[in-house]
């Protein structure tokens, strides 16, 4: 379940807890929304730290820079063998 269906739980738990004056026999609404919105908050917190453990910070990384030419002749002369 992700943050979306999290925050709906929350939003249920505080409807029914809150919102409404229905009255059921054998079912208690308010402690069903008041429990809606413990699993909401139990959800909220999973994610958020699944999600910070998730994130990693790469350092950037220098390119290596070399002072040779990419392109070597191979002629004999310009590799010191030929001097």
């Amino acid at each position: 379940m992700g943050l979306g269906g999290c925050i709906i739980l929350i939003a249920a738990g505080a409807i029914l807890t809150f919102a409404t004056d229905w009255d059921m026999e054998g079912v208690n609404l308010d402690l069903v929304g008041i429990i809606l919105m413990i699993v909401g908050l139990i959800g909220v917190t999973t994610f958020s730290s699944i999600a910070r453990r998730r994130r990693v910070v790469v350092p950037p990384t220098t390119p290596v820079v070399s002072d040779e030419a990419h392109h070597h002749r191979r002629d004999g002369y310009s590799d010191g063998y030929g001097v």
